[in-house]
């Protein structure tokens, strides 16, 4: 098998030498988990919920994450490819492969906007704002993308420098809390902001973490076994879901503001808003490693070229710079609740694909076995079902007022692409049988 020459396996699978230890993946992986991002869900869940509220909608919206992720995830190591090959034979085909990655990518990419958006505002802050917000956004942005242009192993050591200082950030938050406030009585008092319904926060949930469950392949594809991928995820969620999220809800009610910049450096100062730099730093680099990813994809397919990953990273990542200069961050609500009916019915489908229907596990374990992909003509050009599916259980997911918008679309899509495969596979059948009796 030919090797990338940039080391992503963009185009490959990823060998089983070049594997990492479950140390490596899980700091990437934790990364994403321990984030601004995290921290911004929670405030804004903490500013509109009860805490007690919050943290069902946290249970509901990470029991999702979980199933997905560890089924996706999985797929992913025993294939080693990452989610924008892996949908080629997961019911998507070529062309709807490349629809997934487009999505994710546009997705990334405004995730990227967000994160800088607030690196750039923690730098107006330290410089009592003296300095151009769009100055400090192109050039972060700028920044990030060449460190992201290095590969994985830049993102690995990226984790290895932010994770632990970022734990030590919250530590002494915790601290301070406990000292200067009643935690029961944070708990138990009244949001400050507009209120949320319960199906509202879960969705808001899902749109932050959804994504990071389907591009779970993206990482686990570099695990070593079914046990590293189980505890990657599963360490990610308890911290990240469960003690980052419940810390900034409290912290929310506390202060009574869902500004990320504003909680970190008036909970602990300096050192607070250095952690706001590391970790828009360490999620960015994930966001855009995986946009790339999708892009090289998307564009193999509808191109017949092998693009350079480093070349794309450099476009995407100017792209997302742009995107928080043009002030992205003012509608992250309106971005997170698209995100939660979107991207479900993608997960759902390619489960559904994998492990129920198994329409190409025969053709993938063969290929695994002589450590090569596919070719085009076993590829299915574009699936039809299951593009359907997801169109149908988005729309469902943005229309029906009643149930957890993200789950009654991840539900749909699920149900809906099983139920016409079993047709479409019975009809084949009759007609087969009918073609040989005459």
């Amino acid at each position: 098998m030919s090797r990338h020459s940039d080391d992503t396996y963009a185009f490959t699978r990823v060998p089983k030498e070049t594997r990492v230890n479950l140390l490596n993946v899980t700091l990437v992986r934790m990364g994403m988990a321990t984030a601004l991002s995290q921290f911004m869900l929670g405030a804004t869940l903490g500013h509109s919920m009860t805490f007690w509220q919050a943290m069902l909608a946290t249970c509901l919206g990470s029991l999702v994450l979980e199933v997905v992720s560890l089924g996706l995830g999985i797929a992913g190591m025993r294939e080693g490819l990452s989610t924008s090959l892996l949908a080629r034979w997961c019911g998507f085909g070529r062309i709807g492969a490349a629809m997934i990655g487009v999505v994710i990518l546009v997705s990334l990419l405004g995730w990227f906007g967000v994160q800088n958006a607030v690196l750039a505002e923690g730098f107006l802050q330290a410089f009592d704002h003296k300095i151009s917000f769009g100055w400090i956004a192109a050039i972060s942005g700028v920044t990030l993308t060449v460190l992201v242009a290095l590969g994985f192993k830049a993102l690995s050591w990226t984790a290895k420098l932010s994770v632990p200082f970022f734990f030590v950030v919250i530590g002494w938050i915790v601290y301070l809390l406990l000292r200067d406030h009643d935690i029961y009585h944070l708990a138990v008092s009244p949001p400050g902001g507009p209120p949320l319904t319960l199906g509202e926060g879960t969705t808001i949930i899902s749109g932050v973490i959804i994504i990071g469950a389907l591009i779970t392949p993206d990482l686990s594809r570099y695990c070593r076994n079914n046990r590293d991928v189980f505890w990657m995820i599963t360490s990610s969620v308890i911290v990240g879901e469960f003690i980052i999220n419940g810390i900034s809800i409290l912290i929310a009610h506390a202060l009574n503001t869902a500004d990320v910049v504003t909680i970190m450096t008036q909970s602990a100062g300096w050192i607070g808003l250095i952690s706001v730099i590391l970790s828009a730093v360490k999620v960015n680099d994930v966001n855009l490693y995986s946009s790339s990813l999708g892009l090289s994809n998307s564009l193999e397919i509808l191109t017949g070229k092998k693009w350079r990953y480093a070349n794309l990273t450099i476009v995407l990542g100017l792209s997302g710079t742009a995107l928080s200069v043009l002030g992205i961050l003012e509608h992250f609500t309106d971005f997170l609740v698209a995100l939660g009916v979107l991207f479900p019915p993608i997960s759902g489908i390619m489960l559904v694909d994998y492990y129920i229907l198994r329409t190409h596990r025969d053709l993938l374990d063969f290929t695994r076995r002589h450590g090569t992909l596919p070719d085009t003509a076993s590829t299915p050009q574009i699936g039809w079902p299951a593009i359907s599916a997801w169109l149908l259980g988005s729309a469902v997911g943005f229309t029906i007022e009643g149930g957890i918008p993200s789950l009654n679309s991840l539900f749909t899509a699920s149900l809906l692409y099983w139920i016409i495969c079993t047709v479409v596979k019975n009809h084949r059948s009759k007609d087969f049988d009918s073609a040989r009796f005459w």
